[in-house]
């Protein structure tokens, strides 16, 4: 973890003790005489605000004294919740007494609060009272929540009772809801055929899906081993959708054999839909004796069946499954065969390493282009040897493949074989992938020129086609050494050895090149070469080694040399990287030509924000002019704030 991070949970910390700690300051101490006065409060005229915080205060320190007073705001609209909140807490039977009392007296909020205060605190005398409310319009669905609450045997007949009498069915959703809730307290409590028999009578009944689909979880759940998977194995085939469903949901918190042999048995006879369903839970469940059913079905089910069988065997991660996957690959249906790979690339173990070893060494090209695309997908660089032995073989699409993962996955140390792979090779693809995968693993060295020599004793071996590759290689390891054998091959007689060597001088990274980059700029007779040189010496500048001064005088060699508009944008680009009032002068040269306005301002602007401080004087006479020159809202801003610096 980063010391901000660290910093920041250390203050936050702090700050929240100190939030407690004043919170608890803000408590009078629990004495009699703190709560007398805060009673006294309560039955003064004093402020609303004055009241709540003393409610707020007895729900920390009120005792049994303080429960009349509370009682005396349950019926006032504006202070019975802060009442019922300071009442709750209070752990004497008196609180009881005075919410059941109040259940006679109340309409309307507060009665609803009320009934809620009764269930949160589980009074199982109140049940009477709140069984005759199940049926008064606006409390009964509170009633049946509270009852539910209270969760005893007697609660839960009383809204039995209410649900079978109402033939409305307007609050029957509150009355189911608070059977299983009962059910579920009566169940914690050890009263298991009490809770059983509720929730068969629920699901049994016309009720909401809901109700139907938690009654059946909760019938399964809270039954014995035996009895529950007897009664899943028998919802497994339901016709019903939603109880189908639910014993699926259900069967993920079930552990054990038994269930999964459940669920894999009732593969057999369903529809797809509940097949594919019964699958992801097995999936989910990652049981290995889901899978022999899984193999069946991968072979004899419908395509949508076949696909979530494959997808569900990585889930379980098994070994066992990857024969079964390996052959799968070549089945006819594309879709299956890309999905067995996928869930084959995605299995932990060493079983598939090893089976695509056996793809990758074998002489069939379709499964030697599988391997390789596994092998990307797992990073097995184990493989490399056989990459290579492969990249030299006679297939013309696995080739290339082959020498592309070796650059992926090896590093320096493959660079000599490689190298010798290179000189061997004879198609502009398996060039082109060995220049490539050469200049990864040059990359992957701690210090890319240490590379240098290898590739330079591998020239003389190298036909035209190998040689134009290394040269290109040189760029990416470059150093003074590389760039001499750059140099002299742009001089080569071969024509194609030449345009490669000048090409890798145009794009070559530091500036070393730059005296030969203006050379060919200054006298090739070839135009689009002195172009070419000229676009890379401009390149140059941004080289980050090189001193100011030098940059200034690079920028003046490539100005006397320009002739189009383009290599003027490209110079006035790097200028902006130049801090000097000569670069801002030069930038500002090209102000009044509408070709290279836009970039002479960026320019002037840039080289502004960095010299403003030396040459205040100057930036302020070229910005005013910039500013007068540029529809740029962006230049504009970063103008007025470098002006605002200058004075």
């Amino acid at each position: 973890m980063s010391k901000s991070k660290i910093r920041f949970i250390l203050v936050a910390a702090l700050l929240a003790s100190g939030a407690v700690r004043s919170f608890a300051q803000s408590f009078p101490p629990a004495t009699k005489e703190a709560e007398a006065k805060l009673i006294a409060v309560l039955k003064s005229d004093a402020s609303h605000k004055e009241k709540v915080d003393a409610c707020r205060q007895l729900a920390v320190i009120g005792t049994k004294d303080a429960v009349p007073a509370l009682a005396g705001l349950l019926g006032d609209e504006k202070l019975s919740h802060m009442a019922r909140y300071g009442l709750e807490p209070i752990p004497d039977p008196a609180v009881d007494d005075a919410f059941r009392d109040a259940l006679g007296k109340l309409k309307g909020r507060p009665l609803v609060g009320v009934i809620g205060s009764i269930g949160v605190r589980r009074d199982a005398k109140a049940v009477p009272a709140l069984a005759e409310l199940l049926h008064r319009p606006g409390v009964a669905q509170a009633a049946s929540r509270a009852l539910g609450s209270i969760g005893t045997a007697d609660a839960a007949k009383a809204l039995t009772r209410a649900l079978l009498a109402d033939s409305t069915r307007v609050n029957e959703l509150a009355r189911c809801e608070g059977l299983l809730r009962c059910a579920e307290r009566l169940a914690a409590e050890g009263q298991r055929d009490e809770a059983v028999g509720i929730y068969d009578h629920l699901r049994n009944l016309p009720a909401p899906h809901q109700v139907r689909g938690g009654a059946l979880r909760g019938a399964i759940l809270t039954r014995r081993r035996r009895a529950a998977v007897r009664l899943l194995r028998e919802n497994l085939r339901s016709d019903d959708y939603i109880l189908f469903s639910a014993a699926c949901q259900t069967a993920l918190q079930m552990p054990g054999a038994q269930v999964t042999q459940a669920l894999a048995a009732a593969l057999e006879d369903l529809p797809a839909d509940n097949q594919i369903l019964v699958i992801r839970t097995l999936g989910k469940r990652a049981d290995p004796a889901a899978l022999p059913a899984l193999f069946s079905l991968t072979k004899t089910g419908e395509k949508s069946v076949r696909l979530a069988a494959i997808r569900a065997m990585p889930q379980i991660g098994d070994a066992s499954a990857v024969p079964v996957l390996v052959e799968l690959l070549a089945d006819a249906d594309r879709q299956i065969s890309e999905t067995a790979q996928e869930s084959l690339a995605a299995i932990p173990c060493q079983e598939v390493d090893e089976a695509v070893m056996a793809m990758i060494n074998s002489s069939q090209a379709g499964q030697q282009l599988t391997a390789l695309e596994l092998i990307g997908r797992r990073r097995m660089t184990e493989s490399v040897p056989a990459l290579l032995k492969a990249g030299g073989g006679a297939d013309s699409q696995v080739r290339p493949a082959a020498i592309k993962m070796v650059g992926e996955l090896g590093g320096p140390d493959q660079l000599p074989a490689l190298l010798d792979l290179l000189t061997r090779l004879k198609e502009s693809r398996d060039l082109s992938a060995a220049e490539q995968a050469i200049s990864a693993v040059c990359v992957k060295a701690d210090n890319p020129q240490s590379c240098t020599e290898k590739l330079l004793a591998a020239l003389p071996r190298a036909d035209v086609q190998a040689k134009c590759a290394l040269l290109r290689v040189l760029r990416v390891t470059g150093g003074s050494d590389a760039l001499q054998v750059v140099r002299t091959a742009a001089k080569d007689t071969n024509a194609q050895i030449q345009e490669t060597a000048i090409r890798v001088l145009c794009e070559w990274p530091s500036a070393d090149a730059a005296p030969d980059l203006l050379a060919l700029a200054r006298t090739s007779p070839d135009r689009s070469r002195r172009i070419a040189a000229l676009r890379g010496y401009i390149g140059l500048v941004r080289d980050e080694n090189l001193s100011t001064s030098d940059k200034l005088a690079m920028c003046k060699e490539a100005a006397a040399l320009i002739q189009r508009n383009e290599e003027k944008k490209l110079l006035l680009g790097v200028l902006g990287q130049v801090p000097s009032v000569e670069a801002l002068s030069m930038a500002m040269g090209h102000l009044d030509d509408p070709a290279t306005k836009d970039e002479a301002s960026f320019a002037a602007v840039a080289i502004s924000e960095k010299i403003v401080q030396q040459k205040p004087g100057e930036v302020t006479d070229a910005l005013r002019k910039v500013m007068r020159a540029t529809d740029n809202r962006d230049v504009t801003r970063r103008a007025r704030a470098i002006l605002n610096k200058a004075k």
